[in-house]
This record gives structure tokens, sequence and C-alpha cells, in this order.
């Protein structure tokens, strides 16, 4: 890591794994756990970067796959890098596309939790999908499902875009399996991330020197292996173990298909075998139960598209439960979608007036949805970090979980 970018670890759990700390970006720091909120096109759907800032947000992801198909890294970068372009002033990530390798290729789009109950197919593809992304061990040839074009995406492509766009931390590319897979090919696979995370650190290496007027932008290796143990922590090794020029990774994510009811167990392999000292990213989380098996586990930041995507639909978290505000019981209810929110949504707006949004078709809808869920998972999310250092990490949990899921007992 360099003097740009670091992390200082803060409070451990008893555990060992599980920690909060502070990781420090050329654009700011960001103290973990934290959730990071995913606007995937340089843009949170339906609200406003300032809104994003309003929600507490410290940070947040964008999508290389997606900006190189449009408006192109280029135009990015001629505009000073992502948080320049999107007006946003916070530390900012980008993910490799390499999760476009699998939700392109089997179109599962993007579900990661898979119930993989006596399956395992190599060929596997979503019903009624067609195969948009063709794996080789140099890279990954995608068609557009934009206009059908086809592009070509290796390692050093991959890299070559996330520096054009000029996020705080970005992620080595690699290939992204489903819990579908057999054994064998995720052992295959897992040599070609590793063999692609190497040309990664080379091809970024080269390109932070050719590119030394720009701040630094810090590389992530992406931990695979599916839900096998000795790969998961092999991986874990492997790209602890890896350097280019006497330089590692400057922190890592873990990524793939995980089978929910096993998700904590997978990140303490992972986290086990990675280096105390750099901080750790997991790829696509966001439902509270999640946020604290993997905390507990050790990973310490997060991102997921779900808070805004079913706010979108009408699904609002609450303290209580979610619930669905477009349904008849909000019909004629004042109260604010969560007594217990400090939103801009829940001090301004009721329930019943969401309802109206929603029935009514109005884009307001999903703006003041949004900007409450993202809320609520930001929060949850500090509060868990806030929680841990007081040291009463198992109680808070307790107490959350057994609220937020009372409805399903």
């Amino acid at each position: 890591m360099t003097a740009e970018f670091s992390f200082t670890p803060g409070t451990t759990l008893p555990n060992g794994l599980g920690r909060s700390g502070v990781i420090h970006t050329p654009h700011g720091d960001i103290r973990t756990p934290a959730f990071v909120v995913v606007g995937t096109k340089a843009t949170v759907k339906a609200v406003l970067p300032e809104s994003v800032a309003g929600v507490g947000a410290q940070a947040v992801l964008a999508n290389a796959y997606h900006l190189f198909l449009q408006p192109g890294p280029d135009i990015v970068d001629a505009a000073g890098g992502l948080g320049a372009f999107m007006n946003w002033p916070g530390p900012t990530f980008t993910d490799s596309g390499g999760f476009q390798v699998m939700s392109l290729g089997v179109g599962f789009k993007k579900v990661l939790a898979m119930d993989a109950t006596g399956l395992a197919d190599d060929d596997v593809i979503a019903a009624g999908k067609e195969r948009l992304a063709h794996v080789d061990d140099d890279g990954v040839t995608f068609t557009s499902h934009l206009n059908g074009d086809r592009h070509r995406f290796t390692p050093e492509v991959s890299m070559r875009i996330q520096h054009e766009l000029g996020a705080d931390i970005m992620f080595a590319f690699d290939e992204c399996t489903t819990l579908l897979n057999t054994r064998g090919y995720q052992e295959r696979s897992l040599d070609r991330t590793q063999a692609w995370a190497a040309r990664c650190l080379a091809e970024h290496h080269r390109l932070t020197e050719e590119r030394a007027g720009k701040p630094y932008q810090a590389l992530f290796g992406v931990v695979q292996g599916a839900q096998y143990e000795d790969l998961r922590r092999k991986a874990a090794r492997d790209l602890a173990a890896l350097e280019a020029d006497g330089r590692g990774f400057d922190g890592y994510g873990i990524g793939g298909a995980l089978e929910k009811e096993n998700l904590g167990t997978i990140v303490g392999w992972v986290n086990s075998e990675l280096p105390p000292e750099k901080p750790r990213h997991l790829l696509g989380i966001s439902e509270p139960d999640d946020f604290f098996a993997a905390i507990e586990a050790g990973a310490d930041t997060f991102d997921c598209v779900m808070p805004s995507r079913v706010g979108r639909n009408a699904a609002i978290y609450t303290l209580d439960g979610r619930f669905n505000v477009n349904t008849a019981a909000s019909r004629r209810d004042f109260r604010p979608l969560d007594a217990e929110c400090d939103c801009y949504t829940c001090a301004n707006y009721t329930r019943a007036y969401l309802h109206h949004l929603f029935k009514a078709k109005e884009m307001l809808a999903a703006t003041l949805a949004t900007i409450h869920n993202e809320r609520f998972t930001v929060r949850l999310v500090d509060d868990i970090r806030a929680s841990i250092d007081a040291g009463r990490f198992a109680e808070f949990k307790a107490e959350f979980l057994a609220r937020f899921y009372s409805a399903r007992r």
C-alpha cells in the first residue's frame, strides 16, 4: 500500500476476524465496516449524488463493463475520473467486469445466492436466456446487451478501462462461476483467475507509472473458489503471495456465488488466510443477516444493488422487517415508512403518499423509496461498526435480528 492508500485496523472482535477500521484513499477516508452504495452506470438510479451523500454513504461503486459500453472510459477520464464525472466528491470503487462473465454467460443476472442442491453442470444457463459471454484462458468475449456488438476483455483491457475510470479502489479481472459448475470446472477457473490476477497486477503497476500525475488507484485481488473450503483457502493464500515488481495487492475482494447459509463460514475461511493489515471487500451482499455474518467473519466493506432495486419495486426495509408499500395496507396509512428512521423520506412523507406514487407510476416513488432503503442499509452497517467499537456486537446482533425477522416466526 502507498502513502495515498492504506488501511488502519481498529477494534477486533474476540474471534480475531471481525473488526472496525479506516480505509484511507486519495478522495477521503472510509470508516469500516461500511456499505458502499452501487451506482452501476455512474449514477445511483433515481437519486441525485447529493442525496447519496445525504443517506450517509461514504463511497460509491460503478461497473467497468457498463461504463466501457456507455459512455466509454475515455470520456470519463477526460472528465477527471468517475467522481468528477458524476459529481461525487468521496471515494469510488469500480468492479472489473468479472461479474458479467457469470451474469451474461449464464443469464442469472444479479442472482448470486443460489440453491445448488443436487445440481452440477458446466454448461448451465438460465431458462430462456442466451449466452452473451464466452470464457477462454486469455480473457472473455462479450456480446453487448445494448446493440449486439462483440467486445473482448482481458486482464490488461480491464486494467486500462479501470485506470481511465479513475476509481480509488478497483478489482482484478476474475471469472465469477456459479454454484452449479462442477468441482473440476471450479478448479480450472481458479487457476485461470490466479493467472489473470498476476497479469492485472503487472499491468496495474505499468499503468500507474504511465499515469503518474493521477491519484493512486488501489487494486484488490478477487478470491473465488465457490463453496469449497480448500479452493477458497488456496485462492486466498495464492493471491496474498502474489507480487509484481515487489508489490502485492492493496486489498482483497471476496467474490463468487455463495450459499446463503454458509456465507459466514466461507468468508471466515478466506479471511483467516488473508493478511490482516489489508482491507477486505465482500462483493454483492446487502441483507441484514448477511451483514452480521460477514462482518463477524472479517469483511470490511460491501456493495449491492439490492436496496435501490427492491425500492424501485416498492419493497421497503424497516427495523421490523421488509414490507411492500404498494399494497392495500398502506393506502390510508399516514405514518412514515419507519418511525425510527432519520432519512429525508421518513421525515417528510407517509406510507399513503408512497402507495399513491407507486400506484400512479410516478417517478418520485423510486426516488423516495431508494433514499429510504439506502439510508437504512448504510445506517445498519454504521451501527454494527459502532457496536464493535463499543464492545457490544453480539448483543446488538441478537437484538436487531430478533426484531427484523420477528414477522417470519
